[in-house]
């Protein structure tokens, strides 16, 4: 074993972001050791001479010790992507459990074990929303209370275990991405979920409204500079630029040859959001337009980067760039061919 070697744990490894850390380190380090944890049930998407999977659940602790096999711990930094993302209103015994449960397993294991640095992936939804065209900041006090959704809500308290644990000298930063978007994911994702169902002809409206989004290889890079050279103890949001939901499918159209979907006024969307969700729900599906989802691409989405771009270097790709990249590896990995889209 190479007494120097670094190791990268990587929570939700099959994810969008897991999977494009995996990625992202392998671009830049071939020889890196990469140990990634999947459910049960899920498929290693990235393979690599140095990369190993381990099935397991961050639910249970004893899940996360075999990630250490072969790693020695002072060289070894966690990155924990692991998380439940949903766009209603309660909070699910599920998505207490991995989003609040599974941060305290992870914050535990990495203070046991004294690992390198523990890299928290948040979200921008852990921060209370500021009135009008107030900018949001990274804060260091976390409440359930202060945000609205069962997602913020989870997020926001498990941010506050990892803040509780740095503060009491855990060597871990957190980072708080806004609406991830990109290549590398085929719909499990809310956002290309949508992207997916327009691509596709099955998303005959959409609503006015808008939000702040990001590239995934962006955030991937993001966590991994937070890992190098992010201060302990501190929080970095890495937000991207805000673009409206009429505007984004009108790009992925300009991509796969689609008309632009027609938007309908918003109070017609909330009014009928909870026959959408109940309906959603009788035949099994995920409702894309819930009345948190409708919260959310009118609520304030002007989050500042700035102590992300001075100390992480972090510079967001152009979402023209990040939508196209998106639209072209949605058709070449969903069955579509964009020549061949109605138009």
């Amino acid at each position: 074993m190479d007494v120097g070697k670094q190791t990268y744990i990587i929570t939700g490894a099959a994810g969008h972001l897991g999977s494009t850390l995996i990625r992202c380190l392998l671009a830049g380090d071939p020889d890196v050791d990469i140990h990634g944890l999947i459910l049960p049930d899920e498929d290693p998407v990235v393979r690599g001479k140095n990369v190993a999977y381990f099935r397991g659940d961050i639910c249970n602790p004893g899940s996360l010790e075999m990630l250490l096999t072969g790693s020695q711990v002072q060289n070894t930094t966690v990155i924990h992507t692991a998380a439940l993302i949903t766009i209603a209103d309660k909070v699910s015994e599920r998505l207490y459990e991995v989003n609040v449960g599974g941060v305290k397993n992870i914050v535990e294991f990495c203070s046991s074990n004294h690992l390198k640095r523990l890299v928290h992936v948040s979200s921008v939804h852990a921060l209370p929303e500021l009135p009008g065209n107030s900018v949001i900041r990274e804060i260091s006090e976390f409440s359930a209370d202060k945000v609205i959704g069962a997602y913020a809500k989870t997020k926001a308290e498990g941010a506050a275990l990892v803040q509780n644990a740095m503060d009491q000298g855990l060597d871990a930063v957190m980072v708080f991405p806004s609406g991830i978007l990109g290549p590398y994911d085929l719909g499990r994702n809310h956002l290309i979920q949508m992207a997916v169902d327009y691509m596709q002809g099955r998303l005959p409206a959409c609503v006015h409204g808008g939000y702040d989004f990001v590239d995934v290889r962006d955030v991937a890079v993001g966590c991994l500079k937070a890992a190098a050279c992010g201060r302990a103890g501190q929080g970095y949001i890495l937000s991207g630029h805000y673009m409206t939901i009429e505007n984004l499918l009108a790009t992925i159209g300009k991509y796969c040859g689609r008309k632009p979907a027609p938007c309908i006024p918003m109070w017609l969307a909330q009014a009928a959001a909870p026959l959408v969700e109940g309906y959603a729900g009788l035949i099994g599906k995920r409702a894309l337009f819930t009345r948190y989802s409708l919260h959310t691409v009118t609520s304030n989405s002007i989050f500042s980067n700035e102590k992300a771009q001075k100390e992480l270097n972090w510079c967001p790709r152009p979402m023209e760039e990040t939508v196209r990249d998106m639209t072209e590896w949605l058709s070449g990995n969903t069955g579509l061919n964009p020549s061949r889209c109605d138009t």
